[in-house]
């Protein structure tokens, strides 16, 4: 095996792709200092593994990646691969070649590859162990590390002679089993805590389970007496039912006649009742008419008496109206007295407030004349300082003017300047300067034009390339949407496919059997699995099957009866089976017209989608269960057809014959039927969402390859543009040269004369304006003293009357305060009058109001004494009356009399038709109530039956045991087996399955309780093993490789010592190692009192002891020999000439002795500064002495 060839791109100096190639032999790599041959020696060392970035000469990894140059733009990742020849197969890998490669971006991901197959760096170090090659071996010995071999602290020196005895392999496996037995005692800790937890549960909740076991058992006796004594009793109800039904419609009709009897009958006695009672309240009334004279003129006597009473009281009022009169008149008197006292001093207070009103006014009006003038000489210093203001801008403007005077002058001076200039030059040949002028012209304007159009293009390629980020941040949008859509989809398809899988939902004993789904072939599935259903029905379904909807369905009865076996053999509960062979005649629905009603969608079994094979048991399961939009609907139909229709709605109310209704919320929205439809819909919206995603990256990456050809365009065309620039530059300034030198050649002495003379015309004029202008700026700075002055006058004038301002301002301040003190006081005044007059004005109210009531209170006297007069003539005329009435009541007695005797005799008939009727009623409604308590008991039964065992009627009837018949016997046994029941106590029925799964956990955890102290005793053994070995393979090794490095000592210094030693008490896997060395004609010696190249060709010794007893198949060193003089490195160069025979080396140098050895020599150079090139073999080979020749002369100076 031999390194074959490296290939660098984009590692350190390496900017361009370079690829060494290499064969058996030496192989010199040669270049001046700094040109990159050492980053070949750290390229291997990187690619096989290496991550200390000190090793590599770097602070950070980033810097292995060629960071650019002036002239290039840095590299985004850096590159290395190194190919070896495997025909001999050292490399345990099946291929004649090997290529390991590295790289890394710039973003920090890295990768590894072994034939282009990306791997671990795990994988690349293992490929290499115990060859000698590793960032940790002795193939690669870099610049400096020679040294370390040799000062390097003892225990530092091990991992050189590990990978030479072999053990490194072994001691990588030890560092695995020993991290293994850790996590495995970590492990056992572990699972023995959970243990003890577990053994702490198993004997309570085995308790449990028995009981629960026995509880089980005795429901299922406890069903079958209830469903046989229900039968028997049903059966029994049902005779008895139809025996009272007869008897009832006979009584009925009975009833009927005669109450139709009875009715004419009591009509005509009613018309009797009816006269007799109208007589009654004759001769009542004319009875009450006499007693009522009596009564009446009892009465209005006493209300004489009464009025009498009231007329005496109501003269007192009179009385004491009059004196609240004269009490009100005296109040108001003196109210009217005190409201003009408060009038006269109000009067006084309205005199006071008038005059410091006006007091106030004129210091108001004397402050505001100060005021006054105060603004007035505010306005006259402003507007002088405003014309100082204005005189300093027109001062600036004239020194401005001085100033482009000045410019001016100088500018007609370099004018005078030109044409004396121009008087100097010679014309030219008009004609040739206007061809050359056009042409110039036309040149300009081609490169304008190109500019012009180059930037029309720039600015739309800018635009275009502006929209980039908009239309990537959309996209972007998109991409986390659709991510997030899909993320979600795959979270809810995960979660519903597990319990889809796992038969989530279900019971225990459904799931145990499909477990056996597939070594049991006869088992198609649940219900739900076999049929389909539109979402609108899915709950109405769901509903309609109930329990059903977990019943098995088999191939054959042979799988039922099989699986049957299966959970009885387990005790893993029971469940319902189908077999397809046997459903294969389900019963009809005959009741046809209801699903004519206003309402129905249809049966149940017509809304689902389901194989043929599978039609028969659909229709069992649903065939004869109506499905219905809504319950008022359901109900109605349930009446008319006397509740005799099993009915479900869309919302999953069920109506069961007998008239019971089930129904409310769900508690999830989740249903068994819908799981494989919501599955389907999550599948089609994650391929939307992927399809979406796809679409999107694809667009991204369009629009990243379409940006960066339009900024690849738009730097190509601002290159462009810059050059249009420097040539339109160019091109102007050649147009401008030509005409002036035309122009100077057109005018002639006469024209230059007169702008001669027009120039100093122009400075005459200039001298005279500036004369003027420093006149008016004479003006300006007096006229500026004097408002100055003005200014001065304004203040001191205005500080007299802010003075005079702040004493009128006190004045006023105290009118202000006097004025609001009388403000108050005349507040008070007014506030005082107003109650009064409120008063005033309460009392004369209350006065007109007493002399009302005295009014209303004579009124009622007078009135009062006319109904005295009235009641006195109607007593006299009562007394007439009387006689009359005594007269028709007499009359009206006896025809009384005479309806009374017929009466009595319609009485007596009546009375013997209503016995008979009551009598019959009695029965009728005895009959009914033993029908309805006979129904009321079927329809308990039969809910009894639903609720406690979820069967109807039809389903007992499958159950029906013929050697059950006494149900006295059996209700004693229902009753027995219910007190075993009670007395088991509180029963958990999911102890059963608790405790299964606590048992499987703890047989589980037990297990791998073995397993662990099995695994930790194997790793312990593995550990020992392995020491044992290492030891016994290393002491070998070390005696050999002390042997050996004695002989190439003394081969390499022709003479002297050379020996190693362990440190004493250490072990000796860990123990460090003592290089001592005894060059010819010195004593034994420490290390570190040898010279540099002592130390130099010591360390290389025993490399090349190393290479002599395990030759690595390559080996790369970097300089080891610079600290030699010419003697040794040509002892070096043929000693390493002679290893050749089982190793390839690779030597980067500057010696002329290890070069004159190489097979092969590759240059680096830098042509480019900081890129580092191959040179071609021939010129490496010309150079060699001139290199050669300069390290002399160095080492000389």
């Amino acid at each position: 095996m031999y390194l074959k060839s490296i290939e660098v791109q984009g590692f350190k100096s390496f900017a361009n792709k370079i690829v060494f190639q290499f064969h058996q032999g030496i192989t010199g790599i040669v270049g001046p200092n700094g040109s990159g041959k050492s980053n070949v020696a750290d390229a291997v060392r990187w690619v096989l593994g290496e991550q200390r970035i000190k090793q590599l000469r770097g602070e950070s990894m980033q810097d292995v990646i060629f960071s650019g140059t002036e002239l290039r733009k840095p590299l985004g990742y850096a590159y290395v691969g190194i190919t070896f020849d495997n025909a001999d197969h050292k490399l345990a890998i099946d291929y004649q070649e090997v290529t390991v490669a590295r790289r890394l971006y710039r973003s920090g991901e890295s990768e590894y590859s072994i034939n282009g197959t990306p791997c671990r760096l795990k994988d690349v170090n293992e490929l290499f162990y115990d060859t000698g090659i590793g960032k940790e071996g002795y193939s690669i010995i870099g610049q400096g590390q020679i040294e370390k071999i040799l000062s390097g602290k003892p225990e530092e020196k091990r991992e050189l002679f590990d990978e030479a005895a072999g053990i490194v392999k072994f001691k990588k496996r030890k560092a695995t089993a020993q991290k293994k037995l850790e996590d495995e005692k970590n492990n056992l800790v572990r699972v023995s805590d959970i243990l003890s937890e577990l053994e702490k549960q198993v004997e309570p909740l085995e308790k449990q389970s028995e009981k629960a076991k026995v509880y089980l058992r005795k429901k299922e006796e406890l069903k079958e007496y209830d469903v046989n004594v229900f039968l028997l009793e049903n059966k029994k109800l049902t005779e008895q039912l139809e025996e009272i039904e007869g008897k009832y419609r006979i009584a009925e009709e009975d009833y009927g006649n005669t109450t139709r009897q009875y009715d004419r009958i009591k009509i005509e006695y009613d018309e009797v009742a009816a006269r007799i009672e109208a007589l009654d309240q004759e001769i009542e009334l004319t009875r009450n008419t006499l007693t009522d004279a009596s009564v009446t003129r009892g009465k209005l006597e006493g209300e004489i008496n009464v009025l009498r009473e009231q007329i005496k009281g109501a003269h007192g009022n009179e009385q004491h109206f009059l004196d609240r009169i004269a009490a009100i008149q005296e109040q108001i008197a003196v109210r009217e007295g005190e409201r003009a006292r408060i009038l006269e001093s109000k009067a006084v207070l309205d005199e006071k407030v008038a005059a410091l009103e006006r007091e106030r006014n004129e210091a108001k009006g004397l402050l505001s004349e100060v005021q006054l003038h105060i603004e007035e000489l505010n306005a006259r210093i402003e507007d002088d300082k405003n014309q100082i203001i204005a005189m300093l801008n027109e001062r600036a403007t004239i020194k401005s003017k001085m100033s482009s005077f000045d410019t001016m002058m100088e500018q007609l001076r370099i004018r005078k300047a030109e044409l004396n200039s121009r008087l100097l030059r010679a014309r030219s040949d008009e004609a040739e300067r206007d061809a050359e002028i056009q042409a110039l012209q036309e040149e300009f304007q081609r490169i304008n034009d190109r500019i012009a159009a180059v930037n029309a293009h720039l600015a739309e390629m800018e635009e275009h390339n502006k929209s980039f980020r908009g239309r990537l941040i959309q996209k972007d949008d998109e991409i986390r949407e659709s991510q997030g859509a899909y993320q979600r989809c795959r979270s809810q398809l995960d979660t519903i496919s597990n319990l889809t899988e796992r038969y989530e939902g279900y019971g225990n004993s459904i799931q145990k059997v499909m477990e056996q789904r597939e070594r049991n072939r006869g088992i198609i599935g649940v219900v739900a699995d076999i049929i389909k259903v539109d979402k609108e029905y899915e709950t109405a379904i769901e509903t309609a099957l109930g329990g059903s909807i977990q019943n098995i369905v088999t191939e054959d009865e042979e799988t039922a009866k099989t699986m049957i076996g299966f959970l009885k053999k387990n005790r893993f509960g029971r469940a319902t089976f189908l077999p397809l062979t046997s459903i294969t005649r389900p019963q009809e629905f005959k009741m046809l017209n209801v699903l004519t009603e206003n309402g129905v969608i249809g049966l149940a079994d017509s809304l689902v989608r389901t194989d043929a094979k599978y039609r028969n048991v659909a229709k069992t399961m649903l065939g004869r269960i109506v499905v219905i939009d809504n319950v008022d609907n359901a109900v109605r139909i349930a009446k008319k057809y006397n509740y005799s229709v099993r009915m479900v709605t869309l919302e999953g109310e069920l109506l069961v014959p007998g008239g019971a209704i089930s129904g409310g919320a769900f508690k999830n929205n989740s249903n068994l039927l819908g799981r494989r439809r919501e599955i389907e819909e999550l599948e089609q919206k994650m391929r939307a969402a992927k399809e979406r995603l796809d679409a999107a990256n694809a667009d991204i990456e369009n629009i990243k390859a379409e940006r960066n050809h339009v900024r690849k365009t738009i730097e190509e065309e601002k290159a462009v543009l810059q050059e249009l620039f420097i040539r339109q530059n160019t091109a102007r300034m050649n147009v401008v040269t030509a005409e002036e030198r035309k122009n100077e050649a057109e005018q002639g002495f006469g024209t230059l004369q007169e702008e001669q003379q027009d120039i100093e015309r122009k400075v005459a004029q200039i001298h005279a304006d500036k004369e003027q202008t420093l006149n008016d700026l004479k003006a300006s700075e007096e006229h500026e003293k004097i408002l100055e002055q003005n200014i001065a006058v304004f203040q001191k004038e205005l500080e007299t009357y802010r003075i005079e301002e702040s004493s009128k301002t006190g004045m006023v301040g105290e009118r202000d305060v006097e004025y609001e003190k009388m403000l108050q006081k005349q507040e008070f005044e007014q506030t005082n009058l107003n109650r009064i007059e409120g008063e005033l004005v309460r009392s004369q109210d209350e006065l007109r109001e007493v002399q009302t009531s005295l009014d209303s209170c004579l009124e009622e006297i007078e009135n009062r004494q006319r109904s005295i007069e009235e009641i006195e003539r109607t007593i006299s005329e009562s007394h007439t009356t009387q006689s009359e009435a005594e007269t028709a009541l007499r009359e009206r007695q006896k025809t009384k009399e005479e309806l009374s005797q017929k009466q009595k005799n319609f009485f007596r008939t009546r009375e013997e038709m209503s016995e008979k009727k009551n009598a019959l009623d009695k029965e009728v409604y005895r009959l009914n109530a033993q029908r309805e308590k006979l129904e009321e008991t079927v329809e308990n039964q039969i809910n009894y039956m639903w609720n406690e065992y979820e069967i109807t009627l039809n389903n007992a009837a499958s159950m029906r045991n013929e050697a059950l018949k006494d149900i006295a016997e059996m209700k004693r046994q229902i009753a027995a087996i219910k007190d075993e029941i009670r007395k088991l106590g509180d029963v958990n029925v999911n102890a059963i399955e608790d405790y299964r799964v606590l048992m499987e956990r703890y047989t589980f955890m037990k297990n791998q309780h073995d397993d662990l102290i099995e695994a930790e005793k194997t790793l312990e053994g593995i550990i020992e093993e392995l020491d044992t070995a290492m030891r016994r393979q290393f002491a070998e090794k070390f005696e050999e490789i002390k042997r050996e490095f004695d002989k190439v000592f003394k081969e390499l210094f022709g003479g002297g010592k050379g020996t190693l030693d362990l440190i004493e008490d250490e072990d000796i896997l860990e123990a460090g190692i003592r290089i001592i060395a005894q060059p010819p004609g010195k004593k034994l010696q420490n290390m570190m009192q040898l010279s540099g190249g002592e130390k130099s060709f010591t360390a290389i010794a025993l490399l090349f002891a190393i290479q002599n007893l395990k030759p690595s198949p390559f080996c790369l060193l970097d300089e080891i020999e610079a600290a030699l003089d010419e003697g040794n490195v040509s002892r070096f160069a043929k000693y390493l000439n002679k290893l050749t025979k089982g190793t390839q080396f690779i030597v980067i140098t500057h010696r002329r002795g290890t070069m004159e050895q190489a097979d092969r020599l590759y240059g680096i150079t830098m042509q480019e500064k900081g890129v580092s090139t191959l040179v071609s073999v021939n010129l490496v080979d010309s150079e060699v002495d001139k290199w050669s020749q300069d390290e002399k002369e160095k080492k000389e100076a």
